[in-house]
């Protein structure tokens, strides 16, 4: 194969040796959303279900009474486990692509559910030494997106690639939305930093993200 097609949240922080990123195409709405009943028509205890450690923290620290559980599977499969007047969170971008955005309940603003670091984003592959698919790649890389998306990977990357913490990060215009927290969803970080639009950017997002790891008690 020429090239390999990925959703940007599930790229390793260091790409393979031998391999590049060669196109972040223009990105779909980076938010999550709620399916099957909004945060406000949620009864008291209701369940949620998603597998996300970062989205229940998130929603937790909203609605502390929810009670979640796992989710797993395709979109459609996902789609048909909505618990008894409950809901599921699943990314906007899916729901997009397969134009079944009708079923958003409440798209959750990623100014304060902050999404994974790279969501709504394909990115594309190929070996770094073909610069033939490098040129036609070049064609579909969205200068905006990667530069957002490069900040959002470095904060993940400073926290390491072994790091299982809930974390999410989102580039909206000059702001870099950052959320961190404790593996028991007790105390969280969560920032809005102004971004000079420049390639010292993603040095700042691994700034915030030293800065977060510090706040939440990590050594």
């Amino acid at each position: 194969a020429d090239c390999a097609v990925h959703s940007a949240k599930d790229l390793p922080t260091v790409v393979t040796a031998g391999l590049r990123i060669g196109a972040l195409c223009a990105r779909r709405d980076a938010a999550d959303a709620l399916v099957g009943a909004s945060l406000a028509d949620l009864e008291q205890g209701a369940t949620v279900a998603t597998g996300s450690v970062r989205r229940r923290a998130q929603l937790r620290r909203r609605r502390p009474d929810l009670t979640f559980v796992e989710l797993r599977g395709n979109i459609a499969t996902r789609l048909d486990r909505i618990p008894p007047d409950g809901a599921i969170v699943m990314a906007v971008a899916a729901l997009e692509v397969l134009d079944l955005t009708e079923r958003v309940a409440e798209r959750l603003d990623p100014g304060e559910f902050v999404p994974a670091p790279g969501q709504g984003c394909v990115a594309v592959e190929h070996r770094e030494d073909d610069e033939a698919v490098a040129e036609l790649l070049a064609q579909v890389d969205d200068a905006a997106t990667r530069h957002a998306v490069t900040v959002e990977r470095a904060f993940l990357a400073q926290l390491g690639s072994g790091c299982s913490l809930p974390a999410g990060a989102y580039v909206d215009a000059a702001v870099f939305h950052s959320f961190l927290s404790d593996d028991a969803m007790l105390v969280v970080d969560q920032r809005r930093t102004v971004l000079a639009l420049g390639d010292a950017d993603p040095a700042t997002a691994r700034d915030v993200a030293r800065a977060a790891f510090q706040a939440i008690g990590g050594r």
